[in-house]
């Protein structure tokens, strides 16, 4: 069972959700990172969005750098950049800015979008459920990618929500998107 914020069960609907159907290679959800052509053009503008320029650094320790890109946790070595990024294009006053980490140089992306991303499995995450206008819907708090795809599938099954962002439980980072399959 997943709680939502105030420690209320969050619905399924009548469905249950087995744990081998869990790693998500069903058509549940889509999970977005962030869109290449975003990507493409913060790169070739050398500045995010907000103004801030794209400085390239390289990774000198494992953890803490997860990449929006190709939403994967970025290895030692590897040139990377924290941009400024607002991953809702509905407006609003939850259409937030915050750091995340991408590569400095463009990458393959995520490959896998009907599957939860495997670096992002341990990670304790915030998980905020949105409506077609943008407004917070509901939300609650998972320990590890088990906990997450459940209470996704679960918000998804609601007609009101949208969209959910997934968001970094102690700093509120933006992680990336999860949506019906189209």
């Amino acid at each position: 069972m997943v709680l939502n914020e105030v420690g209320k069960a969050l619905p399924t609907h009548g469905r249950r959700l087995e744990k081998d159907i869990m790693c998500m290679t069903t058509s549940l959800l889509r999970v977005d990172a962030l869109p290449p052509d975003d990507l493409a053009r913060i790169r070739n503008q050398g500045a995010d969005d907000f103004g801030n320029q794209l400085v390239a650094m390289i990774v000198d320790s494992a953890g803490g750098t997860p990449l929006r890109c190709c939403l994967r946790e970025a290895r030692v070595g590897e040139q990377v950049a924290l941009i400024a990024y607002q991953p809702s294009r509905v407006g609003g006053p939850y259409a937030e800015v915050g750091p995340v980490f991408i590569h400095a140089a463009a990458c393959a992306g995520y490959a896998a979008p009907d599957r939860y991303p495997d670096d992002f499995r341990s990670r304790r995450q915030l998980l905020r459920a949105y409506g077609a206008d943008g407004g917070i819907v509901d939300a609650t708090i998972v320990e590890n990618g088990d906990q997450a795809e459940e209470a996704c599938a679960a918000f998804l099954a609601r007609p009101a929500v949208a969209y959910i962002h997934s968001r970094n439980v102690l700093h509120g980072c933006y992680m990336f998107t999860v949506r019906r399959p189209a």
